[in-house]
């Protein structure tokens, strides 16, 4: 858990979090450095050679990714367009009230993967030029009391309207204090969730439809919490961002439909590594593997 939360609150909840894990990978956890690759991300680093292949074709409202944007990030060139959207989301039909769909990733067959980034501790003004110079799609996961420091959610609208052309990227709820929420009352639960909402709603004028628990870890109380607070889907994980690689729920690759764990993070938790360095990293092994990025909310 990031040092920006309390140290009391960090031993109750990783300790309680050793004994509840839902998931193969703990989110929120410290980032490890996996399996070697060379770190970059600074927009004068050398490329590397990249698997990926395709021409990028822009999206409805949005334009197409720089090519060398891409090189002066350390990465060969864009990744091939993500496949149309369904036309039907996983959420649609939903009425008010129903209980929240919970998604591990995506059911898909096309080589695509879609990356998500929590808490909001770190806000490296760096990774604001990556994310709009390569119109980098994601969802951020935001934690209130890390995300409104320092710059505050101003740092995240920014991130917001990186993809530029009228497309926005998803900025949803991770709880006002970064709880294990099983761990709490049902009352205590909903108080975490439904303030969060009501916050982002305020801020950003859209009330969050995506929720993701602390450390993966939810119970009963959890989805009746967040299903009175409007939540429609409540987002786990099949991979985790870490300093030079990714680690798997299941095998030692991506799978199609994979949802990506990632983390605002600095050098002091990176072992002397940026945020920009490790999503190249990231992006790099993306590109390897043969799949390509994919926006989180043209499926939910």
């Amino acid at each position: 858990m990031s040092p920006f939360f309390s140290g009391r609150r960090r031993a109750a909840a990783a300790a309680a979090a050793g004994s509840a894990v839902l998931t193969l990978i703990a989110g929120c956890s410290s980032t490890g450095s996996g399996s070697a690759a060379r770190p970059s991300g600074s927009p004068s680093a050398s490329s590397t050679p990249s698997a990926a292949t395709g021409t990028p074709h822009p999206g409805k409202g949005e334009s197409a990714p720089d090519a060398a944007a891409y090189r002066r990030w350390g990465l060969e060139r864009p990744p091939a367009a993500p496949p149309a959207p369904p036309a039907k989301k996983i959420t649609d039909g939903m009425r008010d009230g129903d209980a929240p769909k919970i998604v591990r990733r995506i059911p898909t067959q096309d080589k695509v993967v879609f990356l998500t980034f929590d808490d909001g501790a770190e806000k490296d003004p760096q990774f604001v030029r990556m994310a709009k110079d390569l119109k980098l799609p994601f969802t951020m996961f935001l934690t209130d009391s890390v995300a409104h420091t320092g710059q505050g959610y101003g740092y995240f609208e920014q991130l917001r309207d990186a993809p530029g052309g009228g497309v926005r990227n998803g900025v949803d709820n991770h709880t006002i204090d970064h709880p294990n929420l099983r761990t709490l009352s049902a009352e205590a639960q909903k108080k975490e969730i439904c303030t969060q909402q009501e916050t982002l709603q305020k801020r950003f004028g859209e009330r969050p439809a995506l929720f993701r628990p602390p450390y993966g870890n939810y119970n009963d109380a959890t989805l009746a919490a967040a299903r009175a607070c409007g939540v429609r889907a409540v987002v786990l994980w099949e991979a985790t961002m870490q300093i030079n690689d990714m680690r798997y729920a299941e095998g030692d690759g991506l799978r199609p439909g994979d949802i990506v764990l990632a983390h605002f993070r600095g050098p002091q938790e990176l072992k002397g590594t940026t945020m920009t360095q490790m999503v190249t990293n990231m992006l790099r092994s993306i590109e390897r593997q043969g799949y390509t990025v994919g926006r989180l909310e043209d499926y939910l």
